[in-house]
Order: structure tokens, then sequence, then C-alpha cells
């Protein structure tokens, strides 16, 4: 019973035209999985050079872009230049107490990107990321759960904007119809 579920989700997975982003097939086969593969997006993508981002935030943010983007190192010869702004970093009070004092803080960080090739545009947008703490008894424990969410914000927004870089380079590469789709 086990092995039929999983037939039927391999099937209906085939059948809704899910293909990954990061790769492109070469043959004309109907399988992704014979090693066969068109890594040109991730070489794309490791060609970007990113700017210096201001502040502790931008430092993470930048990290794990570097992370995500460019894990071999920072291309010699970068094709593309991506700035990143934080825009916004807004704090909110929740969970107030009889006292009129939060227990905890909703924090939202909004990021602006652009991808330049020289000095032509190619990609802008912006980027957000909601995260919350607890405000502790002890001043210590809520500072470190401070750090902990300003870490999670950057993640998801480098993890956001990788994402949509990913995005930009396979529809390019759709439209120039170096691409089979099958």
């Amino acid at each position: 019973m086990k092995n039929i579920k999983t037939v039927l989700l391999l099937l209906l997975l085939c059948g809704c035209g899910f293909e990954p982003l990061y790769v492109q097939k070469k043959s004309s086969g109907l399988w992704y999985f014979s090693g066969n593969f068109d890594t040109s997006i991730t070489s794309q993508m490791a060609q970007i050079k990113i700017s210096p981002i201001a502040d502790r935030f931008g430092q993470q943010l930048r990290n794990n872009l570097l992370d995500l983007l460019t894990p071999r190192g920072t291309p010699k010869n970068p094709l593309y230049r991506l700035e990143v702004s934080l825009r916004n970093k807004k704090v909110v009070e929740q969970a107030m107490r009889d006292d009129i004092t939060a227990t905890s803080e909703r924090v939202s960080y909004v990021v602006d990107y652009t991808l330049w090739q020289e000095n032509n545009e190619l990609l802008n947008g912006d980027s957000i990321a909601y995260v919350s703490y607890d405000i502790m008894a002890n001043p210590y424990s809520t500072t470190m759960a401070q750090k902990k969410t300003e870490s999670d914000a950057a993640k998801i927004i480098a993890n956001d904007i990788a994402l949509r870089l990913g995005a930009y380079f396979h529809s390019q590469l759709k439209e120039k119809g170096l691409r089979n789709d099958f």
C-alpha cells in the first residue's frame, strides 16, 4: 500500500509540470535523474558580485547571499552586480500585560535589491521578512532573542532574493530558447 501511494505521488508530481529551478535538462529523455544536466543557471548566479550592505543586519544578509549565490568564492571577473539596501525596519509591540508592557515584539524588515549588468538594470524588487521574539525578564535573554531574530530575518531575505534571481535567470534561458520544454 505504501509503495502504491509513493508511485501515485510521483506520477502526480510529474503531471503537474514540476521541474528543478537551478538545472536544465540537456537531453529529451523523460527523466531528470539521468545525470545529464545543464547548470548554466547556477554558473550565472555565481557571476554576481554582491556590494557591501550597511549595518550588522546588512553584513549578515550579505554573508548569507554569498553562501547561496557564490559558494565557491567571489568571482574574479563578475558579470553582474547585486545592490541591496535595508529600506525599513519596523518594531511593533504585541501581547500587552496589565501594566501596559509588551511580552513580545514583531519586527518587519523590508529590503530593496537591484541586479545590474554593467550600467543596465536587469532586475529590481523588494523582499520582506516578519520575525518575532519574546521579551523576557532577563535583559540578556531578550538581547539574545533579538539577535537571533535578526539573523533569521537575514536568512529569510537572502533565500528569497536568491530564489528570485534563480527564477530571473531561468526565465532568461526560456526567452532565449536555450532550453527544451517537454
